[in-house]
């Protein structure tokens, strides 16, 4: 049984997943901020690769990359900060970001030096549904890696239960088709997470975009097994002076 698979079978409802961009706001604020979040309460944390194109992201994300970049922060410096982590987290760690810089990287070696340095599972994107079928899945796998799939309110019911059957550890549900960190009118998302939750699927469900407090991630808790938060953690960041204590009043705000 991975990490998350354990947290899910323990952990039921008001599950936290807290994103951030390694490499910001310091090139060496990764394994800081990682530890304050464990300390804090978060149960998974979602770790952004960044990248100089990135599909999905909204402005507050995109920034902090190019910022991560400037600071010289990449595939190779992140599983450094990895390993000198690795022993002390004991919650869940994904990796989030694109394919080009991971094949560039190498995709087998991409997911053994994951593996090797403590991480629990894989969120790509723009991994298309075929290619993780025909060959991607397989490699990821081998390395025990959980690999999520994202939804959106617009996929099929078909589609949703091709991706979550494909899906280990948790399923990704996009609150609506746009970019990270736009305001959601959660009435709306909330007939499509009552929809999700009566087709019985096998992955827990973790609702994202658009959860930036404790009021909206009180709304995607209702009819999910927790949520993910991005954008407006980063915002907390950018210019804290003392990371401790502005992860542990952001996350006393959430939950």
């Amino acid at each position: 049984m991975s990490r998350l698979q354990a947290l899910f079978a323990k952990k039921k409802e008001r599950v936290l997943n807290v994103y951030f961009t390694a490499g910001y706001p310091q090139l060496n604020s990764t394994t800081t901020i990682i530890q304050a979040l464990q300390n804090n309460g978060a149960d998974i944390i979602e770790l952004g690769m960044p990248y100089s194109d990135p599909l999905a992201d909204g402005p507050v994300i995109q920034e902090s990359g190019n910022i991560a970049l400037q600071n010289g922060m990449s595939i190779a410096v992140l599983f450094e900060q990895l390993k000198a982590l690795k022993g002390q987290i004991n919650i869940p760690i994904i990796l989030m970001g694109y394919m080009n810089p991971v094949l560039q990287y190498g995709f087998e070696k991409f997911c053994a030096d994951a593996s090797a340095v403590g991480v629990d599972g894989l969120i790509l994107p723009d991994l298309p549904e075929y290619e993780f079928e025909m060959e991607f899945g397989a490699i990821i796998k081998k390395y025990g890696l959980d690999f999520v799939f994202l939804v959106t309110p617009e996929t099929s019911t078909e589609r949703i239960q091709q991706l979550d059957n494909l899906s280990t550890g948790f399923l990704y549900a996009v609150s609506s088709s746009a970019t990270t960190g736009k305001d959601k009118d959660f009435n709306s998302v909330e007939k499509y997470l009552q929809q999700l939750q009566s087709m019985q699927l096998k992955n827990p469900v973790l609702v994202g975009f658009g959860i930036k407090d404790r009021n909206t991630f009180e709304s995607a808790c209702k009819y999910a097994n927790g949520a993910i938060i991005g954008t407006a953690f980063i915002k907390a960041l950018e210019g804290s002076t003392n990371i401790d204590a502005t992860v542990k009043q952001f996350i006393s705000a959430v939950i």
